[in-house]
């Protein structure tokens, strides 16, 4: 179940430009919104590596940049998130996987999306489910499974 258009307030930056191209804002939001049940207010910050590490090491204790950080300040009744995206690290793990990377993009902004509104794929079931949502939601938007 998607959200209308008008229930997404969305920010778009680019801390590293490098992305920019692939991710133009109506793009973003479909992709979002597809994967929201909610009304969301998201930003979404896409990062060089430097960033993407710190980020990772003040928050989650891990150092080295991570593909995709969800800040999620509030579920209900309006989804309220911030979403980093690291564009070296995504451009790394598509080339690896032999994806095109527009489509790794949408496939982390849906995780992190579904990450904002509570899913977690912390153990086994919890995995399944999350990975089982994102292959629905990806399909649903004409996109490939990223779990095929």
């Amino acid at each position: 179940m998607a959200i209308a258009d008008a229930e997404l307030q969305l920010s778009l930056q680019f801390a590293d430009p490098s992305a920019r191209a692939l991710l133009p804002r109506h793009r973003v939001r479909r992709w979002l919104r597809a994967a929201l049940a909610r009304p969301a207010e998201i930003t979404v910050r896409v990062v060089g590596q430097d960033e993407g590490r710190a980020l990772n090491l003040s928050w989650r204790q891990r150092d080295y940049a991570t593909n995709v950080l969800t800040f999620d300040y509030q579920q209900e009744p309006v989804v309220m998130a911030d979403l980093v995206l690291c564009a070296p690290v995504l451009a790394a793990e598509a080339a690896e996987a032999g994806r095109l990377l527009e489509h790794h993009y949408a496939h982390l902004l849906v995780h992190g999306a579904l990450h904002a509104q509570g899913w977690d794929h912390e153990d086994p079931v919890q995995a399944e489910q999350m990975e089982a949502r994102e292959s629905q939601v990806m399909q649903a938007l004409g996109l490939p499974d990223p779990w095929a």
